[in-house]
């Protein structure tokens, strides 16, 4: 594998995203901060990735709140001590 450290998203398998997303917001908040139906409407995450395999738009969207939620981990966990 080649190393990639300016890539937070590197070695990050997408299955892995989603499922930290609907553990930190659950399946409601994540539909209301994207709106996909996948997400909205029965929600699974064997749907919601067979979505976002095919939608280069709607990943990047989850990638970015990936990203976003793991910023807002640091700051309550730093604003903790």
């Amino acid at each position: 594998m080649e190393h990639q450290p300016n890539n937070p998203l590197h070695g990050i398998r997408l299955d892995r995203m989603l499922e930290h997303l609907v553990d930190y917001y659950g399946w409601e908040e994540l539909g209301e901060r994207i709106t996909i139906r996948c997400f909205t409407h029965n929600p699974s995450i064997k749907s919601s990735l067979k979505f976002l395999r095919k939608t280069p738009w709607a990943r990047e969207r989850v990638e970015g709140l990936y990203l976003k939620s793991l910023r807002d981990a640091k700051k309550n966990t730093e604003n903790q001590k």
